[in-house]
């Protein structure tokens, strides 16, 4: 069966998201999954492979949820329910954000099914303040055919919003989309989940082929290559 788009969703819950904040972003997450506009874009895009997972340091990434085929509107009601469902897994720690993007890259591996596109959804509401940043994480790992796009909660200093555009995101059509507050995040990740699904012609026509070599053995390591 053909498949459009593999997402890896990645969740900040790193120290500087506080059990409000949490809670307003899974509630927001999971609404975003239910509204029509996006559930219509999925089904009419043929369907859409996801993943997601929360993260903060450099060993605090954690499943919300394993590769789920979601085609029509009563799997993604499911899948939104048990987004907005989850409980959160850690509290404490710092914003390893080259880690979580590793984790990320490992995710494709273990995906049921090719897809025509890789996107990683990564969100977050600070600056990379533990182990190896971004940049190191996409010399280390193998991000060929896949696009990284960002969700930024405003608010913080540094500036996370310059960060992600200088940093973090990368690929064909990469963007990053911003909320103001928590309280915004589900409205900013319905316009994002929206723009991911329909993908742009880069991605869709990005040569394939490229074997795939990720770096397993640099994954703990602090200054990776």
């Amino acid at each position: 069966m053909a498949c459009p788009l593999a997402l890896v969703l990645a969740i900040d819950v790193s120290s500087s998201v506080d059990a409000s904040d949490y809670r307003l972003q899974m509630r927001g997450l999971g609404e975003a999954f239910e509204d029509r506009e996006v559930v219509d874009a999925i089904v009419s895009n043929g369907g859409v492979l996801v993943t997601a997972f929360e993260w903060s340091g450099r060993n605090q990434q954690v499943p919300i949820a394993d590769w789920t085929w979601l085609e029509t509107p009563a799997a993604v009601q499911t899948f939104a329910d048990r987004l907005a469902g989850a409980s959160r897994s850690h509290y404490r720690f710092p914003t390893a954000l080259g880690y979580a993007l590793g984790h990320a890259a490992i995710q494709f591996n273990r995906a049921p099914r090719a897809c025509a596109r890789q996107v990683v959804d990564i969100s977050g509401d600070g600056v990379n303040n533990e182990g190896f940043p971004p940049e190191s994480a996409y010399r280390a790992f193998d991000f060929t055919r896949t696009t990284v796009n960002g969700l930024v909660i405003r608010g913080a200093d540094p500036d996370p919003v310059a960060y992600y555009r200088e940093t973090v995101i990368r690929g064909p059509g990469a963007f990053v989309e911003t909320a103001e507050t928590f309280s915004d995040y589900g409205a900013a990740m319905k316009r994002k989940l929206l723009r991911e699904i329909a993908g742009n012609a880069f991605a869709r026509n990005k040569p394939q082929g490229v074997p795939r070599a990720l770096a397993y053995r640099q994954f703990r390591r602090e200054d990776a290559p």
